[in-house]
């Protein structure tokens, strides 16, 4: 009788772990259905946003800025957009109407030249699956070599702002723009090991908080977090601000900048630079803010967090506190939350543009371009 008891108790046993094979599938099986089905949700009110507020001659918020538009027609191809839709179509017209005879895309006026042209490659990279962009994409290519920061600007490789590229009103360069020339030389074919790609590196990695045999600048061993900050060049500057010792601060947005760039330009994930930036993100992770910037900057920070996972190939982030996070349903979950109802985003804190709805939004659907 023992021995049936036993017996039944086993059989029971074994059914309730059978059960809970059975269920625990299904559960994910629909958690993963519901992740979808709120992306595509988020995702369509904001592609619908933009179609309605582009302007007739193919530009988002201003011609004047191209830079916008580039981030609005990448955000629409990216979204699994046509580039013979109409919206798509006409931005894309716009910014071949801006092309130059240096091969650069930008407007005549600007003082943005890398900027403008590395999203407009971005964009035209996005909608060239038959090859129709090729010459446009190489020329621009040679266009933004020409603009690093290096000998044929008088600078040496022990400069702090070598190999970096910058906006151009300000005369030195930074991470920001750095991150930008990288993704769209990557974008155009050119290989991690092809000298464009490594001179960047040099000027990355010295816009980190980390002493290494790569970054001998006066600020590296200041703070010497693993994280990184807005550039080392003119004296050096973060946005994040100085601390008491000189230190400039680190700040999310730059971090996931630099650690995406080093790994465009062949770092390995084993490499010390990776690694501390690495900590610093698992110490900092957050989808409340720009952690070390508050709300400022928060949707570039949000495509720029999305972008940089994604290529580290990390499906899940452990925090501060040793929890791991399923960065991708949180992210979707957060622009959920914040999302107008007429499909926009826009940042109450309006710096670097972020009161702009269309670019905002464009921020959004790249970050959403990452979660599926």
């Amino acid at each position: 009788m023992k021995n049936s008891k036993m017996t039944l108790l086993a059989r029971k046993t074994v059914a309730l772990c059978c059960m809970a094979v059975l269920v625990m599938p299904s559960e994910a099986r629909q958690a993963q259905a519901d992740d979808a089905a709120s992306l595509e949700a988020v995702r369509t009110k904001a592609v619908r946003f933009l179609k309605l507020t582009q302007s007739a001659d193919g530009t988002w918020t201003t011609a004047n800025v191209p830079g916008i538009t580039a981030l609005c027609v990448t955000s629409l191809l990216q979204s699994g957009v046509p580039a013979d839709d109409p919206s798509v179509a006409r931005g894309l017209k716009f910014l071949k109407g801006l092309v130059r005879d240096d091969g650069g895309i930008y407007h005549p006026q600007t003082q943005h030249r890398n900027y403008e042209t590395s999203i407009s490659v971005l964009a035209l990279s996005a909608a060239n699956k038959d090859g129709k962009h090729d010459k446009i994409i190489r020329n621009a290519e040679k266009f933004l070599r020409g603009l690093q920061w290096d000998e044929d600007e008088e600078q040496k490789p022990e400069d702090p702002g070598y190999g970096g590229a910058g906006y151009g009103k300000h005369q030195r360069p930074d991470l920001s723009n750095t991150q930008f020339l990288l993704e769209a030389l990557k974008t155009a074919g050119v290989k991690a090991d092809d000298p464009a790609m490594q001179k960047a590196l040099t000027f990355v990695s010295r816009c980190q908080n980390l002493e290494t045999e790569h970054n001998n600048t006066p600020f590296a061993a200041k703070i010497d977090d693993g994280g990184f900050y807005y550039t080392p060049a003119a004296g050096g500057t973060s946005q994040a601000g100085v601390d008491a010792n000189g230190g400039l601060r680190s700040y999310a947005s730059m971090t996931y900048a630099g650690l995406k760039s080093m790994i465009y330009a062949g770092v390995k994930k084993d490499d010390p630079r990776v690694k501390a930036a690495l900590t610093w993100i698992t110490k900092h992770y957050s989808l409340r803010d720009n952690p070390g910037m508050g709300k400022q900057g928060l949707y570039y920070y949000y495509h720029t967090f999305a972008k940089t996972l994604s290529v580290l190939d990390l499906n899940e982030l452990k925090d501060a506190d040793g929890k791991f996070h399923d960065w991708r349903a949180e992210l979707v979950a957060t622009l959920a939350k914040q999302q107008k109802t007429n499909g926009s985003w826009i940042n109450e804190a309006d710096r670097w543009y972020e009161g702009d709805p269309n670019l905002v939004t464009a921020y959004g659907l790249l970050a959403l371009s990452h979660c599926e």
